[in-house]
């Protein structure tokens, strides 16, 4: 999604009132992502995130939202393809994140290439961002280089103005940047896909598609059981009958045997 943005923002004067009469919409009508790169790199990245912070009612995380910036002022809007807000007032579903009723600007926004919108995100939308106080600042090229190199950039706000963090490459991954506001290593993998590492626990946060497959294998393994239980149980009621037609033979050949000894 790109949003209309007419200038940079300014401060709000503190005596400033917040017009409530101000309808802030909540969509521009343009679509979210212009090709399945970028789509899959903001959904994969939304669905880590909000997984991630399920538990957390002070963690707010969200895509391709309008998010108005300037007091009173409707045409002033970014839409961040993926952003984190710690110290969030509740996490609720949302519209739209209007900063100043929030109570604060996102501390992490991640925004995913695309040809229209890249240059953009190195710029114009760069500035905004560090404007309004947005701690970490990310972009991503999912084309692998057709924008940008490195393709994966992480930076930090400090004393107003974005400095890089540090990116790091293993026998993994191509490039491995350390979040310090969501403690997340955000990664390039060989074939340029974009993951979320969790040093803490050692483990990859999950994609929808691995959750998916997951959901998959554990429905099979559920159905794998319930048939092998069908099975034992077609095989007690076989071996039960078998026994029953066993005791019954055995009764008529007692039975039998008995009248022959009582013929004279």
């Amino acid at each position: 999604m790109v949003s209309k943005t007419t200038r940079l923002p300014v401060p709000y004067d503190d005596d400033e009132v917040d017009d409530l009469t101000i309808e802030y919409p909540y969509s521009d009508g343009v679509p979210m992502a212009e090709n399945d790169a970028q789509y899959i790199a903001i959904t994969d990245t939304v669905h880590a995130l909000r997984f991630r912070y399920r538990h957390r009612q002070d963690v707010y995380v969200a895509g391709d939202m309008l998010m108005y910036y300037r007091m009173n002022r409707s045409d002033l809007s970014v839409a961040p393809d993926v952003y984190a807000v710690i110290g969030a007032q509740g996490n609720h579903r949302r519209d739209s994140w209007i900063v100043w009723r929030e109570g604060k600007a996102p501390d992490f926004v991640m925004e995913i290439a695309s040809t229209s919108t890249w240059r953009r995100d190195a710029g114009e939308k760069r500035d905004i961002y560090a404007a309004i106080g947005v701690t970490e600042y990310w972009r991503f090229d999912p084309t692998g280089g057709d924008f940008f190199m490195p393709t994966l950039v992480g930076e930090r706000l400090e004393d107003g103005r974005y400095q890089r963090l540090e990116s790091n490459a293993d026998a993994d991954v191509q490039q491995r940047i350390r979040s310090i506001v969501l403690e997340l290593d955000f990664c390039v993998l060989a074939d340029g896909d974009l993951r979320l590492y969790d040093p803490a626990t050692g483990e990859w946060l999950h994609t929808p598609w691995e959750d998916g497959e997951g959901r998959l294998a554990a429905e099979a393994a559920r159905d794998a059981a319930e048939a092998a239980r069908d099975a034992a149980e077609v095989a007690r009621d076989a071996a039960e009958a078998a026994r029953a037609a066993a005791e019954a033979e055995n009764a008529r050949l007692r039975e039998q045997l008995q009248r022959l000894q009582d013929q004279p």
